[in-house]
This record gives C-alpha cells, structure tokens and sequence, in this order.
C-alpha cells in the first residue's frame, strides 16, 4: 500500500470513495421517496381503489412484505455478486414496480407494483452499507451512515410537502411514472460509478473470501450471535413510529387532529424526515466520538417516546410546538442508524452482510405489520360515518390505534439494555 492510501485510510476516505458511494446513496433516496410517498396519497388510493383503511395500509404494507421478505439474504448477495450488478438490477425492478403501480386499474395490480418496488428498493440501505464498509475507514462507519440517512430523508422529504403541491398538478399516477424514470436513471449511474472492490483493502478482502460461506450456513452462523437478537429488536422497535408516522398515517392524524390542510400536513411530517436526516449524521458522530453505543441508543429511544406522547396525547398544544416535537421525535427516530452500526462491529467480518441482513428483517418485518395493524384498529372504532366517499376517522381513533406506537419504544429501551457495548470495534484498555 503507498503512503498516501495509508495517509487517506488512517485519516479519512479519498474523492474515488465517495464517488462510488454517491450512486449508493442516491439509490436510497428513492428508497425512501418510494417508501412514504402513499402517505400524501391516501384519499386518491382510497378513492381509486375503493377501500378503508385496513386496505390501505395493506397496499402500503406489500412494499415492506417483498422488502423484509428478502433481507436474510440481500448481504450475502451483494457479498457473493458485489453491489455494482446487485443495485443496477435493483433499481431496474424497483423502476419495472413504480410502472404497474401507476398502470394499475385494479388493487391486485396495484399489490404487484408495490411488491416489486419492494423487491427493488429490499437492496438499498443493505447496498448502501456495504459500500461505506468496503470503502471508508472503520472508525467513519456510524458518520458516513449517518449521512446515508440524511440523504434517503432527503428523498422521503420530497415525498412529502413537495409530492402533496405536486399532486395539485397532476395524478398520482403520473407521479409514480416519473418516478419509474428516475429510478431508471439511478440504475445508470449505478452501473457506471459503483465499484465492488476497494483496491487499498484487497489483503481484507483476500481474508473475507476464505471464510466465505454458502446462504444457509451464514446465516446459521450469523443467528448463532447472541446480540443480533437485542440489537435487531432495537432498530425495529426504533424505526416503528417513523414509519408508521411518515409512509402513511401520519398527513391523514395531522388533518384530523389540528384541522389542517394536507399541504401543512404534509409539512409536519416533512419535520420528521428533517428530523431525523438531520439526527442521523449527528447521531453517528456522536457515538464515534464518545466510542461507545449503547447511551446513544437509549438517548434516541428515550426522545423519540417522550416526543411521541407529547405530539399525540397532549391537547391544545400550539401548532409550531407540535411542528418542533415531531422535528425532535424524527431525531431520536435516528437511533437506527446506531443499531446498525452496532451490528457491524458485534458481528464476525465474514458475517457482516448476514448480520446486517437479520437486522433489516426486523426493520422491514416490524415496518410491514405497523400499516395493516394501525389500519384494523382504525376500522375496529370506525363508526361507520363516510365523507366524500371516504371513510371518516376521528382524531380518538387515531389516538386509539397509535397507543402501540409508544409500546415498540419501550419495548425498543428494553432491547437496548441486553445489547453487549462494542465500544465502536475499538475496546479501552483495561475493560
């Protein structure tokens, strides 16, 4: 290795490294746009479709079914055929998914679109990682994450407040054809600057290879790890209100509860996505710069509960506090981007893409159950009351429904605790 490679390991990552992490990153962006855009679209889909609620967050769940369904081998994949080929073809589906989405004139059509966008957008975050891992110093993982994160927020924040002022304009349908287009670009990009080998770390590599084992025998290995389980159930649990809150049944509560448009409906929860893009490269720093994880998951885990009761369950609130809470709610919701970081380290280097693969299941897992299960709840106190041919949900049944929003964050504070530290790979002496 020469003295400048040495020089930009030892100090931080060279131009060539983001240049190939860009195309990663901006895949993950439309991951998101893709993940959260139906939450600006609920009367259209509702009306177009013809169904309530628990429908509805059917067809948004399919996303996550095709996306969590195919975590347990993604890392492994883009280990074995590296991220070049593996992202370009994901995107290629994901783009192949957003066509008969907007095509559909039936919901089983419009199931198979959101299915294979799913399919699709299962390779980015994993993807994403996989080239920070192979290309940036160890020590900038949770930093360079972190603005992984902000870059996907990015892209769900244009599903938000933008996509509603769009949608003033055009169809949704139109909307998801551009988005087949962007995400067909995307795919070029990917295949022209993604490289699956960082020359500098070739001896690493030569070392990852020869443990190399087959799908079913690394993730036997993997699940043999103890603290993949704690650290799973804490990113998943992390993420949940987010999710719930940004891809769907977040614009729909903000109407009802503060009798808004879904513009600045739409814009609350754009604070959200703020929220955490901001938090996420925060948060990562942070815990690399103390070199440790475990205060900075409870630290997430704690701020995103408290901010959630408070936007939620307290009444009479102005609408610029509530505005702050949910910005303040989507930076503790950055506490997944610690899970994952913490999963890195906790994990043999032979088993990182199965390990982090096991995470996302949960992420993913936790993701698609959250849509149906708010949905059923919903219909379960609806009182059968309809406007402009769409059912009505008042802001009691929202508030009903949400209660297991702060019941995953407890659960996710408990899962924190049973995590082993891993001291950001990089043990003190004497511990």
């Amino acid at each position: 290795m020469s003295a400048s490679e040495t020089h930009s390991q030892a100090t931080g990552a060279s131009g060539r490294a983001w240049l190939v992490w860009a195309p990663a990153a901006l895949f993950f962006a439309l991951v998101f746009f893709q993940r959260t855009a139906p939450g600006v679209m609920v009367e259209e889909l509702m009306r177009d479709f013809n169904v309530g609620a628990a429908l509805l967050g059917n067809l948004a769940a399919f996303y996550f079914y095709a996306y969590a369904s195919v975590q347990l081998g993604v890392g492994l994949m883009l280990d074995n055929w590296g991220p070049r080929r593996v992202l370009t073809c994901a995107a290629l589906v994901a783009a192949a998914g957003a066509v008969v989405f907007a095509l559909a004139e039936d919901l089983h059509m419009a199931y198979l679109g959101r299915l294979l966008i799913g399919f699709g957008c299962a390779f980015g975050w994993i993807g994403c990682l996989t080239v920070i891992g192979q290309w940036f110093p160890a020590r900038r993982f949770a930093t360079v994450a972190g603005l992984s994160g902000m870059v996907g927020m990015a892209g769900a924040m244009l599903a938000q407040a933008p996509l509603a002022a769009l949608l003033t304009h055009i169809s949704w349908r139109s909307t998801m054809l551009g988005v087949a287009s962007a995400s067909f670009g995307v795919a070029i990009l990917c295949w022209l600057l993604l490289r699956d080998r960082n020359p500098a770390r070739a001896s690493e590599r030569a070392k990852a290879d020869g443990h190399r084992l087959g799908l079913l025998a690394g993730l036997r290995a993997a699940v043999a790890n103890r603290q993949v389980w704690p650290i799973a159930v804490f990113t998943g649990t992390n993420i949940v209100p987010f999710i719930a809150l940004v891809a769907l049944w977040g614009v729909p509560y903000m109407m009802r509860a503060h009798g808004i448009e879904r513009g600045e409906a739409a814009f609350a929860v754009m604070l959200i996505l703020l929220g955490q893009g901001l938090g996420s490269p925060v948060m990562g720093w942070l815990s690399d710069r103390i070199g440790r994880r475990k205060p900075v998951m409870f630290l997430c885990s704690g701020l995103a509960l408290i901010t959630l009761c408070i936007a939620v369950y307290v009444h009479g609130l102005p609408l610029w506090l509530v505005y702050a809470i949910l910005f303040l709610h989507g930076t503790g919701s950055s506490g997944i981007i610690v899970g994952f970081s913490t999963m890195r380290e906790a994990a043999a280097p032979h088993l990182v893409g199965a390990s982090l693969g096991i995470v996302n299941t949960f992420v993913m897992g936790f993701s698609a159950m959250i849509h149906p299960l708010l949905g059923l709840l919903l219909d379960t106190v609806w009182d059968e009351r309809m406007e402009g041919g769409v059912r009505y949900y008042g802001t009691g049944d929202y508030e009903l429904a949400m209660l297991v929003l702060p019941a995953a964050l407890v659960i996710g504070l408990i899962a924190a605790a049973l995590v082993r530290e891993t001291w950001c790979g990089e043990r003190p002496r004497g511990r």
